[in-house]
């Protein structure tokens, strides 16, 4: 059976809206999987707080570990999509280190492709209709 089931608890994924300034312009990290880009983000493992779990994806994901979170412990979810997952993101800086895409121990490679530091505009152009909220917000606490 596909879908949600009645009373079923939405799995949770959580993740990382990266930002870092270059030459005084926000750019946003994007991985992309096949033609999907996104936010670095996971499922958050049972007993997992949300945020522990969000870095622990960027650090698997980006080999990024020292973020910064400027902007508190604030999040945005997305409505409920593939079989009733939700997605929630947090705002953080990245100020230092170059990111790249570690081989995940389960797939034997990188779960990406490829990753780019990208505009707001540009990643507004990329990232699917249920990320934009997510992005729009994020570029709002960061140029407010």
């Amino acid at each position: 059976m596909r879908g949600k089931r009645a009373g079923q608890k939405p799995r949770l994924s959580a993740g990382v809206v990266v930002v870092r300034s270059f030459a005084g312009e926000p750019r946003y990290l994007l991985l992309r999987a096949y033609s999907y880009w996104d936010f670095p983000k996971g499922l958050v493992d049972e007993g997992e707080e949300p945020l522990a779990a969000a870095c622990r994806e960027v650090a698997e994901e980006t080999g990024l570990t020292e973020l910064v979170f400027r902007w508190g412990g604030d999040f945005r979810e997305t409505p409920p999509y593939s079989s009733g997952k939700v997605a929630r993101y947090y705002l953080a800086e990245a100020p230092a280190g170059e990111p790249y895409l570690p081989v995940s121990p389960e797939l034997g490679r990188p779960e990406h492709q490829e990753f780019r530091w990208f505009s707001v505009k540009e990643a507004q152009a990329v990232v699917a209709e249920r990320v934009k909220p997510v992005l729009a917000w994020a570029h709002e606490l960061v140029t407010g």
